[in-house]
């Protein structure tokens, strides 16, 4: 494939040939790439018609699907795209909408209300439909001006504007320029040797990006379909890899444990499918839980590390004949990658610190913080907030976020090693430790539990002393159902804590 680092997202999207098939949607239609270009043109000039130029924020709140992708591109082709998730309460709309000055709202026709009432009065709001042979029809009772059309976009121009997930603080607004997505793709793509032949089952919202950048744009790179159920049901996971040929999906922890935990007489891998491999990211994937899929799947699963700031990919373990390692997140993707400590020096191989990167992949910088860009940029390199460690090797494990770490009378606890040594125990699903407030050390060690089956707070402490020093073994076990997550599978630690605390109370 050609390296893609220099094109627009426009530029990508016509590598497909013609007549292949590039998104099939198991409960509608399939798109060819000619097809889905001429949508996304015909999209991207309706909203050039509404005024809309490079910059304009157009926010898309849309349920997985063909639609969410074309309005996708046609925003990042005519403006800006600002996705949001449509299960969005209305305050958080307001928030949403107002902090990325949305100059339109896209929704589904008849649909979004919430969105709607959130919307300032001098939002253009366009209802998103389907007309009679499928096409993506954009309409809004806003003055156009006709016959206008959308100017292609630069890679110095904005294509998308996201928010960080927030797991320690308000969500910072990040614009991320075609430069940047391009960049992450062409890091990617050789990553997993992705080609015409491979068909990407897309599990996760587009909305976040992850499933844009690794499950889609990354496949329209190397000219493959992408698979979108509009909903993710576990039970239908199987029939989704046999019926439509997928070779690899992407996913976090949390859709991998649904499909272990739903995997039933499938278990004994007999079940059919074309899966040359499988990646995780976005969140821990504990040594466990790989260890039980490669052995369901027979294949090879993968763990990454992303995150916003760095247009999703900064590292992964490698396709076989290449190491991959438990408990790593593998080496870096076309990122330089590096662990800096708290004066702002890079510490050598096996020392911890915190994780730095650079990379035509990494943003310019958070918009209108100056704050926090001062905080996030050194020498630079980017500041991720991770904790973690690089081999000899160059193989990267992380240890979990550094406002994070649970600081008890001094000693400070990755609660990561803790998730992870829970995770090993027979009788528990799903493991969280986080800190408590402690009037006298400041912090102490507890961990929310989902258990398999019968379990006790005493059968945890009995497995954890000895495995774990004294200090860091949890003054108190929550049993619980379930454990919050955001609406992308990750664990927020202090939203954790704080459900916690209530039950305590």
């Amino acid at each position: 494939m050609k390296d893609c680092r220099d094109e627009t997202l426009l530029e990508i999207l016509g590598r497909g040939a013609s007549d292949a098939p590039a998104i099939v949607v198991p409960e509608g239609r399939t798109l060819t790439y000619g097809e889905l270009r001429a949508d996304v043109t015909r999209a991207a000039n309706a909203l050039a018609e509404l005024g809309l130029g490079h910059g304009d924020r157009v926010a898309i709140v849309l349920p997985n699907g063909a639609e969410v992708i074309v309005a996708f591109l046609a925003a990042t082709i005519a403006a800006t795209a600002a996705p949001m998730n449509p299960a969005y309460t209305e305050d958080e709309f307001r928030f949403y909408l107002e902090d990325t000055s949305a100059r339109a709202l896209v929704v589904p026709s008849g649909g979004g209300e919430a969105a709607r009432r959130a919307a300032a009065p001098d939002t253009i709001v366009i209802e998103a439909s389907t007309e009679g042979d499928g096409r993506l029809r954009l309409a809004s009772d806003s003055p156009k001006r006709s016959g206008r059309q959308a100017i292609p976009p630069t890679g110095d121009d904005v294509a998308l504007v996201l928010h960080t997930s927030g797991t320690t603080s308000r969500p910072k607004r990040v614009p991320l320029r075609h430069r940047n997505l391009a960049a992450s793709i062409s890091n990617i793509v050789p990553t997993y040797q992705l080609t015409g032949d491979d068909a990407a089952l897309c599990l996760m919202p587009l909305f976040h990006v992850h499933g844009l950048l690794a499950s889609t744009l990354s496949t329209f790179a190397s000219g493959g379909r992408v698979v979108v159920p509009t909903r993710f049901n576990p039970l239908g996971f199987w029939p989704l890899l046999s019926n439509y040929g997928v070779t690899w999906y992407s996913a976090v922890p949390t859709i991998h444990q649904l499909v272990l935990a739903r995997s039933g007489s499938q278990r004994d891998g007999s079940a059919e499918h074309h899966l040359r491999f499988v990646r995780s990211c976005s969140s821990a994937l504990s040594p466990a839980t790989m260890r039980q899929l490669e052995d369901l799947l027979r294949t090879p699963v993968l763990e990454a590390y992303g995150m916003t700031e760095a247009s999703h990919q900064m590292s992964s373990n490698p396709l076989p004949p290449g190491e991959r390692i438990p408990g790593s997140v593998g080496k870096g993707t076309g990122v330089a990658v590096g662990i800096m400590d708290d004066s702002g020096e890079l510490v050598p191989a096996g020392a911890a610190g915190e994780v730095v990167i650079q990379g035509p992949n990494v943003t310019d910088g958070y918009e209108n913080n100056p704050e926090a860009n001062a905080a996030s940029f050194t020498n630079g390199w980017f500041r991720t907030g991770d904790l973690g460690t690089l081999d000899d090797a160059g193989y990267l494990r992380l240890a979990g976020r550094i406002k994070e770490l649970i600081v008890r009378g001094g000693e400070k606890i990755a609660p990561r090693e803790i998730d992870e040594l829970l995770l090993q125990y027979p009788g528990v699903a799903e493991a969280v430790a986080f800190g408590l407030p402690h009037p006298v050390w400041g912090e102490e060690v507890a961990v929310a539990i989902v258990p398999q089956g019968p379990l006790t707070e005493s059968e945890i402490l009995r497995y954890l002393r000895g495995r774990v020093a004294d200090f860091k073994v949890p003054k108190k076990v929550f049993i619980v159902e379930s454990i919050p997550r955001t609406a992308t599978g990750k664990v927020q630690r202090r939203h954790v804590a704080a459900a916690m605390a209530s039950i305590q109370g």
